[in-house]
Order: structure tokens, then sequence, then C-alpha cells
């Protein structure tokens, strides 16, 4: 995206902030794996939807003088010594002319320009909490304006969490926003294509693991939204197994986890299907429950709906499915309001997507599960998990764990899922895989 696109994200932001305010934003600081080498950058998600800014040692300021405002980034100076070896930095006067901030300044000066930021300003947005250095450096501050208070100085008075303002924004997606998602899907999906057709038995979790990141770096995708899950037969009851480590056997299933990160938004899908290509009974009729559940719960995703309407659908269906095959016992009703099924679906059906997989935004207003509309994009991801040795369960049903997952985007009229491209049904999987 061009830097218009995080300007006006800026002068949404001030919008909402109240006059004589500032909000600080730090970037992500660079981690060490060990030694000399560094874990790769990925930057602080807030950060960058404000700057589109990927370089670590830099704060932004937003500050508003009654109605009007001004951008300031702190970042690293120009040094050609140190770009030999770590590559160009953009630099304060670049930052200026490329990026339309009001000023810039080397993050040397940061706390040397503190005071004079501060002065004047009734209302800091920042994020408390976080122990970095930027914010020691902030409280510290603020104690010597309150030694100081008798010299007549206005300084903050109001300490606001900018989260609320921030994620708010972040929850709807703009157009620009829902087309990096769809290439993100679409990368990802191409992905789960690849690991389905190139499954068989006795090769290992990490080798399809490996077909996957090479289809997302063939699309010029280095960044995972988060670790690959490939999980084979008992393994895929963990539910965040990333050993990806052990030998997959015929007659099991597979449960891929996975998403590529494209510009910064991710993408989430998961997949399950047999090792060897074809469905058992047993498999198909716990695979079907579970995709019956996740078409129950697409349906309740539109604006209007609330939140938790797709879970409660899946929830239904699960136990629906779940008695038909006399896995469970009892009265539909009544296992639902004991949360029966929880044995063998545990987590919620749907989070929030955008540039973290798990996204931010407020899944509650008021105490109420809040209203879906368009521009929201939100995971639906019912399974069924029966992990060998569970007491009371048919030995034929065990070391079995299911989960399907796909990317949707509330629409006007609906709803969109932008990951459909990855097969789902047992006719498709099975016709995919046989080629």
């Amino acid at each position: 995206m061009n830097q218009n696109v995080f300007a006006g994200r800026r002068r949404q932001l001030l919008r909402k902030m109240k006059p004589d305010s500032i909000a600080i934003l730090s970037a992500a600081p660079h981690h060490m794996r060990n030694r000399d080498v560094e874990y790769s950058y990925h930057p602080e998600s807030d950060f960058y939807y404000l700057t589109g800014f990927a370089e670590p040692d830099a704060v932004l300021v937003i500050k508003k003088s009654g109605s009007k405002g001004s951008w300031m980034l702190f970042c690293q100076e120009r040094d050609r010594e140190q770009e030999q070896w770590t590559g160009e930095r953009l630099g304060t006067e670049r930052a200026v002319s490329e990026m339309g901030m009001t000023e810039a300044w080397p993050i040397g000066q940061w706390s040397e320009k503190l005071p004079d930021l501060l002065a004047g300003v009734q209302y800091l947005y920042f994020n408390l909490g976080e122990e970095s250095t930027i914010e020691r450096g902030l409280l510290k501050q603020l104690r010597l304006f309150r030694q100081q208070s008798r010299a007549g100085i206005v300084t903050p008075q109001t300490v606001q969490l900018l989260d609320p303002l921030l994620h708010e924004m972040r929850l709807i997606k703009s157009a620009a926003e829902i087309r990096l998602m769809k290439k993100a899907a679409a990368i990802t999906v191409a992905a789960h294509r690849r690991a389905m057709r190139y499954c068989r038995p006795e090769i290992s979790e990490s080798e399809v693991e490996g077909e996957i990141l090479h289809e997302f770096s063939a699309h010029g995708v280095r960044t995972v939204a988060y670790d690959s899950i490939v999980a084979g037969g008992n393994s895929a009851c963990t539910l965040h197994y990333i050993k990806n480590s052990k030998q997959l056997q015929n007659g099991e299933m597979v449960l891929i986890d996975a998403g590529a990160e494209y510009d910064g938004y991710a993408a989430d899908i998961t997949r399950t299907f047999p090792v060897n290509g074809r469905f058992s009974t047993v498999q198909r009729q716990l695979y079907e429950v579970v995709l019956a559940a996740q078409k129950a719960a697409i349906r309740q995703m539109r604006p209007g709906r609330r939140f938790d309407a797709p879970h409660r659908a899946a929830v239904r269906a699960v136990t629906r499915g779940l008695l038909e095959l006399k896995i469970l016992k009892g009265d539909l009703s009544s296992l639902i309001k004991d949360e029966e099924y929880k044995r063998f679906y545990m987590h919620q059906t749907s989070h929030w997507l955008g540039m973290d997989v798990h996204d931010v935004g407020e899944y509650k207003v008021g105490g109420k599960w809040r209203q879906l509309e368009p521009g929201m994009v939100m995971t639906v991801e019912p399974g069924i998990y029966i992990p060998q040795g569970m007491k009371g369960v048919a030995r034929k049903w065990q070391g079995i764990g299911i989960r399907i997952e796909d990317d949707v985007v509330i629409t006007s009229k609906g709803c969109e899922v932008i990951t459909e491209g990855a097969p789902r049904s047992v006719a498709e999987i099975e016709s995919l895989m046989s080629h």
C-alpha cells in the first residue's frame, strides 16, 4: 500500500483523539536469537498500520493541538558503515519527504525532545505495561513533570490506552486490505493444495511442511502468519502441535493448519484429510459432522448477526452429529446446555483475522456479543478431537482429530469465503489426491 493509505489512517486516528492530546507508539524491538544472530524482524502491527515503516528503533508521535494535528517519527539515522552490514535505512530526511511526516528526528534524540512534545498536552494515549525502554523514559518524564507541577506547566493529566481507538479502526477492513487478504488466502490455498498432492504414507510431517513453505516462497512470501501445524494421527488432537517430526502412517489422517502472511496480512486455513488419499468409513463419518458444522456456522455469518451465532450453530451441529454416531448419548438440548460437547470440541469457532492471525477488536460491546458488520474478517473452524485412550468412546473413533478452517469476509449482502479454493468435501479431496 502507498503512503497515502497510512497518512489517511493517521488522520482518522487524529479525529478520534481528544483536543490537546498526544499518541505515542513504538516499533517492535529486534530480539536476539543467540549470540550475534537475530530473529527475523517483524514490525509491531499497530505501528506498521499507521506508518508502513518496518525498521526497529523507531517511535511515532501523533499530536493534536485543538483540531490541528502533526505526526513525527523518531528513527535510525543513515549510517553507511552500518548499512553495509544490515541494509539501507530510510533516515530522517526521507521520513518527511517519502512518508509525509511533519517532522522526523534521530531516535537518539527521543529523551531530549520528549519534554517539549508533552508540554501543553492534557491527554496522553499510550499502551502501558509493555515495559519497553520508551515506556520507562516516558514514565520518568511524567514523574519529573509532577515534581515541577507548581511551575504552571500544562502536562498530561490523563493517560488512556490507545488500543480502544486504534483497534476498532483495524477491525473494519478497507477494500485495499481485503485485496491483500485475498492474496494471502490465494497463496495459502495453493500451499494446501500442494500439500494434499504431495502427501503419502511414510513421509515425515516435516516434508509436508517443506512443501507448504516452498509454495509460500514461490509466491514471494517469506513470512508465515504462524508456525505451521502438520499433525498426523493422534497428534491432530493436540490443538497447537508444531513439532512436525513424525512419520505419516497409512490409514491415518493428517491435519494441516498453515497460513501465509502477505504484505502484513495473514491467512489461516486448516484442512484434514487421509494420508493415503482415501477416507475410511469412520474417517468419513466424523469428517462429515465437522463439515456440516462449518456450513451451519457460515450460514450465520452476515451483517446484524452476533459474533457468537456461528459458534452456537457449530456446537449444535457437532453435538447432533456425535449423537447420531452414538459417541454422545442423551438429549440434544441437555447435552448442549451441560456442554458435554466440550470433551470433543473445546475451542471457539471463530476469531478476527487481519494483520495478526488472532486480530484485534473486541468480541463484546457493552457486555453483549457484538454484531457483525461489513468489512469484518473472521475464521470459521469447528473441530472434533478424540485422542487415543479417551474413556467411554469406542476405539475405532480414537486417534482422530479433525478441523476445517476457512477465512470469511462479512459483506453487505452476507459473507464471502475467500479460501474456498482449498478442497473441503470428501469428493474434492479424494479427487485432488488421486492425481
